[in-house]
């Protein structure tokens, strides 16, 4: 990868099919090249809701792709499945859609996803499939304002919790969850703990956690959509 992101090259390993090369890429590689080039990733999925944007950041397995596939087979349209490309505009915190496929491991398949919908080609190093838009995983292609950004806990809960987060949780969590490829670029590091302090004091922060059973998916729905829809003056905490 170049220096300022903009020129990748790749080896392939012989045998390596070409639908494994471009996963790859699209969901490791471009996310890092956007990082060195500026652009603020995080590990994470978007969703719109009223126009504007939930997002939600986790670790690994906490289910930030089965909540937006979740959405998106209810008609709640997604933005990203696990590359978070922030942009301000302004004084807005944009969410910029990302490529219009959800990757889900077969549990969740099972459980979200019709037999009608498009596949890509599957890859050989992972049983995720990768689910491409359409009728029936709906897909936002525009930029939405972020409105609401969740922290998924561990499903240590029995029904559905929303609480806020302070600011100063709010910037480990981005840091945590950043896509960064060198972290000894001083320069690019001091430029992007910039932009995640920035973010960070916008008044949207919330842990949200529920248990992991797919009967509980419809709660966590209502849950999220009635909280991102509150008027802005809800969201202005006080901590103490």
């Amino acid at each position: 990868m170049s220096a300022d992101g903009c020129t990748v090259q790749g080896f392939p390993a012989p045998g390596v099919p070409s639908p494994t090369v471009e996963h790859l890429y699209l969901n490791q590689v471009m996310p890092l090249a956007l990082s060195r080039q500026g652009k603020l990733v995080l590990h994470g999925s978007a969703v719109e809701i009223g126009g504007q944007g939930a997002a939600f950041l986790g670790e690994s397995g906490r289910g930030k792709s089965t909540l937006a596939a979740s959405f998106a087979t209810e008609g709640t349209r997604f933005l990203t499945d696990d590359g978070l490309l922030l942009e301000w505009v302004d004084d807005r915190c944009m969410i910029l859609p990302s490529h219009p496929s959800i990757r889900l491991w077969e549990d969740s398949q099972d459980a979200l996803v019709g037999e009608r919908t498009a596949m890509a080609p599957a890859v050989c190093f992972t049983s995720k499939s990768r689910f491409l838009a359409g009728p029936g995983i709906v897909f936002c292609d525009e930029a939405r304002p972020l409105r609401r950004l969740f922290l998924l806990g561990e499903a240590q809960v029995e029904t559905p919790t929303i609480e806020p987060l302070r600011p100063a949780e709010a910037l480990i969590e981005l840091v945590k969850h950043s896509f960064l490829l060198d972290i000894e670029a001083r320069d690019m590091l001091a430029r992007h703990f910039d932009d995640l302090s920035r973010l960070a004091a916008l008044p949207i922060y919330y842990r949200l956690d529920y248990p992991r059973s797919y009967a509980a998916l419809p709660a966590v729905r209502e849950a999220v959509i009635r909280h991102a829809l509150e008027q802005s003056e809800s969201i202005e905490h006080e901590f103490v």
